[in-house]
């Protein structure tokens, strides 16, 4: 942009803007679109709406009356169509001017919303691969209207001439290029075809291409099809059978998997068609996929995330619609009230397989939820409909193995859930001896799904298990063997008081395990602000730490009395031995909670180790 010369206009005047041409059709061809590619998808949409408003002007015509003819050997591209075509008023007004569109234009202002391009910025898309434009074209609107021929180069500079009718015998527009020798490889036959089909293959009109050999030299002679089937939802199949089949194997073609089952899709209401196709296996958590967009065919975007909710990480969709905008790039879709409700209309279709599948397929739902439960999970966590229908059904990791909630439900009538993975596998192992019926409840949702349980299961009753409900579980040892082992619990505790560590005596099974590690991530968390409020006393953060601490809950370690080696190791009446003992004990409970350990931790286990087994040859020797 330039600054006009103060002195032409008076204080206070109104001005206008100066617009550097050249800078401009570089700052839109080059960065608007993402890959040169794109020009000839501008190219095919600019010719297909032509068409749309040359039936426009001719509805009797035949749907395919008029067509689009692609034409690419190597040296030039060229894109011909039977469209409206423009006079020579219309190339001023609207080659000529950036950002307007001749769809704009008010003799077809009603038929807007048939168009796919809304901008008129598509053409600036060549000069990504050229230099300059060529654009020779004939309106439909006057019978004997001359053809008109525009030259538009990248500079921001153009040249307007009338040709007689004969260099243009039907109306219509031919757009031909010149790629630039950097740009030449989206010149050739083979990738401009490719392109073509890419973009194009869900077209209404029919699309040709030729790569300029008749046939003789290369793959593709004149009139070889672009789009040469409708879509395949479009069609019609002699079964339902046949028809499922047949939208399978598209859903294959475009996404390269098998899909585990297909979901069509039909919105009246915005025009919209496709299918949905549920991936065959588990994908990460949150990973979203992203889906084929087509605008009355035309391809928009192979990464529409926005299409569906977050949740429906377990699909990936491609679809037709007629409603839906696009951004001024048209590689993605432009925020709406129109999005926004096709994309809960599209949910309450896929809420809808699932219900189905729920009832009357029960392998499929199996095979389903074993691939993706936890996309179900989130579903479930928000919609009461799918938390009904499913979470009965939904799998998850307890003391008796993995299994559902409903087969878990039928030999627990109270169900204990765990904060966090590690505290699971903590108690796993001793709850399942107890008979205490345990839930893992560290993974995502699954806590906060296992305690609606009683929403579906009334006579099911959930709680939360901590430390003290698992201790309460376990037996105490007579008072004459706690008292036989007082002094070694005395030193246990003095050697474990530096991991603020209590020492108690019970037993439990199984009776192979020596001894429990009894903490919550919550305790060690506690231990931890209350040790840093300890090291920052006196300062700002000592204060805010220590206005923060409660009473730190402690650890347990408790030793299984039912154990040969804690029987043993309670008689130890060497306070040193006892103290190595009583660490590897808790070295080896820490290990097996498979909770990080601590350096100190790790430290200790080394050390415990390396201290009885020079013991043990102490007393061989």
């Amino acid at each position: 942009m330039t600054l006009p010369d103060t002195a032409a206009y008076p204080a206070g005047a109104d001005r206008t803007f100066q617009v550097d041409l050249r800078g401009l059709v570089d700052l839109l061809s080059h960065h608007l679109y993402s890959s040169p590619r794109v020009y000839l998808r501008e190219l095919m949409q600019n010719a297909v709406d032509a068409l749309t408003a040359r039936h426009a002007l001719e509805p009797s015509a035949s749907a395919d009356a008029f067509g689009v003819r692609l034409y690419a050997d190597g040296s030039v591209v060229r894109v011909e169509d039977d469209g409206v075509g423009l006079t020579e008023a219309d190339v001023h007004t609207f080659l000529a001017t950036i950002g307007r569109s001749s769809k704009r234009a008010e003799q077809i202002a009603e038929q807007r919303g048939d168009f796919i391009g809304q901008f008129g910025i598509g053409l600036l898309s060549c000069f990504l691969v050229a230099d300059e434009i060529h654009v020779l074209s004939r309106s439909a609107r006057t019978p004997d209207a001359p053809a008109v021929e525009w030259r538009g180069r990248g500079d921001g500079s153009y040249t307007v001439r009338t040709l007689p009718a004969s260099a243009r015998p039907r109306p219509g527009t031919t757009v031909t290029l010149t790629p630039r020798a950097d740009a030449g490889e989206w010149s050739r036959p083979a990738q401009v075809h490719a392109l073509a089909r890419h973009f194009g293959s869900l077209l209404r009109h029919p699309v040709t291409f030729d790569d300029g050999t008749g046939g003789t030299g290369g793959p593709y002679g004149p009139g070889a099809s672009v789009n040469p089937e409708p879509a395949p939802w479009a069609r019609t199949y002699p079964t339902p059978g046949a028809r499922s089949r047949a939208l399978a194997a598209y859903g294959e073609e475009v996404f390269g998997f098998t899909p585990l089952d297909t979901i069509e899709l039909d919105l009246p209401a915005v025009g919209l068609k496709g299918i949905a196709c549920v991936l065959p296996e588990a994908v990460p958590a949150g990973r979203r996929h992203g889906h084929r967009v087509h605008v009355k065919g035309m391809l928009l975007s192979e990464q529409a995330e926005e299409i569906l909710p977050e949740w429906a990480f377990f699909v990936r969709c491609v679809v037709d619609a007629e409603s839906l905008r696009p951004t001024a790039s048209r590689e993605s879709l432009y925020e709406d009230d129109t999005l926004a409700a096709v994309r809960d209309a599209l949910a309450e279709r896929l809420r809808a397989w699932i219900a189905r599948a729920a009832a009357s397929d029960p392998d499929l739902l199996a095979r389903f939820l074993q691939a993706h439960h936890l996309a179900v999970k989130s579903l479930a966590v928000h919609d009461d409909e799918i938390l009904r229908m499913l979470l009965p059904w939904l799998p998850f990791e307890t003391t008796d193995g993995h299994c559902t909630l409903d087969e878990f439900a039928r030999t627990h009538r109270t169900v204990l859930v765990t904060s966090s993975v590690e505290e699971f596998r903590q108690v796993a192992a001793i709850a399942s001896a107890a008979g205490l019926g345990v839930v893992n409840g560290g993974y995502t949702y699954d806590r906060e799904l296992v305690h609606r349980l009683p929403e579906i299961r009334p006579e099911v009753s959930v709680a939360d298990l901590d430390p003290a409900t698992l201790t309460a579980h376990l037996d105490p040892v007579d008072r004459e063997t706690e008292l036989a082992a007082a002094a070694y619990l005395a030193q246990a505790r003095d050697a474990l008081a530096v991991f603020d560590c209590d020492v108690a005596l019970r037993t439990f099974q199984p009776a192979s395990a020596p001894a429990l590690l009894v903490d919550s991530r919550e305790a060690r968390h506690e231990r931890t602000r209350s040790q840093l409020a300890r090291e920052q006393e006196g300062g700002l953060w000592g204060d805010i730490l220590g206005a923060l601490r409660q009473e730190a809950p402690r650890a347990q370690l408790i030793l299984n009395q039912l154990n040969p080696l804690v029987r043993t190791a309670v008689t130890i009446d060497e306070p040193e031995l006892a103290r190595t003992s009583a660490e590897a004990l808790y070295g080896q409970a820490a290990m097996l909670s498979r909770r990080p350990l601590k350096p100190a931790e790790s430290s200790l286990i080394n050390r415990s180790f390396l201290d009885l087994l020079a013991h043990a040859l102490r007393k061989d020797s």
